[in-house]
């Protein structure tokens, strides 16, 4: 998940979470976990989701292993560039990876030669946290709901097109699934980013616009941006009163970004499954649920069996969906 946040919510993370975490209190029973420095790779830019999640999450990891945990920012190439260094890391559990929809589903589907095979070439460790995408649509657009909107392209279709932070983005197969589950066709508008496809739904240049929740919320908030549904099963916490697409006449609709922690290829069981542990024992800490909330973003913890099948799940539910609408990446 690659959304930006508001300045104000990116400035304290880094306040509570810098990029060198220091050695803190001594943990009890350290057995199984790495020996020395870790290093959480995340691949995208500082001042992302992905980034201030991890921060939050490393943060508290360290103090309950004793451990130093420092995030590294490798970029480049949606994601690729840093999941392949892990990929190719020493199964030590020194470097680790905070994964994404976009590294170890979207990227991987979309590329003609795959850099990397997401699931034969990491250990899954732990899901960290969901966030959901939401659809919204501008004020000339009037529909009150996801019924109403989709009578509205039906009876108009040209009319309509739907923006998101670009091709191959989770927001961008929210709208594909949309088009297909919904029966519609809206065309795509692709943005570099979040912000100027926001602009232009409130301008008015775009109809629609499907959005992470963690970018869009500070419009909704204020009014500035009008949301129809989440698009997760169930209703954010962040925002309890907005309903999913599920709820509205497309029961199997779901769709969400999240972050999941993985390392190389071989990485011992006994310390994928010790990792695993202390990140749900993390995640589950209040402080934490509470921060990642104020995100809008849901806290999950899984064992790393859970994870390698969420992440099967995941390929095998976005495969067909990529494919029907030509996305691809040389």
């Amino acid at each position: 998940m690659t959304s930006r946040l508001t300045r104000r919510t990116f400035c304290n993370s880094l306040a509570l979470a810098p990029a060198g975490l220091a050695t803190p209190l001594r943990a009890q029973g350290s057995g199984d976990l790495p020996k020395g420095l870790i290093t959480l790779v995340v691949p995208f830019a500082a001042g992302g989701a992905t980034d201030v999640v991890s921060r939050i999450v490393a943060r508290k990891l360290s103090e309950q292993i004793g451990q130093s945990i420092v995030i590294e920012n490798v970029t480049g190439a949606g994601g690729v560039v840093g999941a392949a260094r892990v990929a190719r890391a020493a199964p030590d559990g020194t470097s680790l990876l905070m994964g994404t929809i976009s590294t170890h589903t979207i990227n991987p589907l979309m590329a003609k030669q795959p850099p990397y095979d997401p699931i034969k070439d990491f250990t899954a460790i732990s899901m960290v946290a969901t966030v959901p995408n939401v659809l919204l649509v501008s004020s000339r657009v009037k529909a009150a709901n996801v019924g109403e909107l989709i009578a509205l392209i039906r009876a108009d279709p040209g009319s309509f097109s739907y923006g998101s932070s670009g091709i191959g983005t989770p927001p961008n197969l929210s709208g594909e699934l949309f088009n297909v589950q919904a029966k519609v066709k809206m065309g795509h508008v692709p943005y570099r980013g979040g912000a100027p496809a926001m602009n232009d739904l409130i301008g008015g240049q775009i109809p629609v616009l499907f959005d992470v929740l963690s970018g869009a919320a500070p419009f909704i908030k204020a009014g500035t941006a009008r949301a129809l549904a989440v698009t997760t099963k169930t209703r954010s916490p962040s925002f309890p009163d907005l309903p999913t697409i599920a709820e509205q006449g497309l029961p199997e609709f779901e769709t969400y970004t999240w972050n999941a922690v993985f390392g190389p290829p071989g990485l011992p069981a006994n310390m994928a499954e010790r990792l695993s542990a202390e990140l749900r024992k993390a995640v589950a800490d209040p402080e934490i649920q509470q921060r990642l909330r104020d995100l809008s973003a849901d806290p999950v913890g899984s064992t790393p069996a859970e994870l390698a099948n969420q992440l099967q799940q995941e390929i095998t539910k976005w495969q067909p969906v990529i494919e029907t609408a030509g996305l691809k990446i040389q």
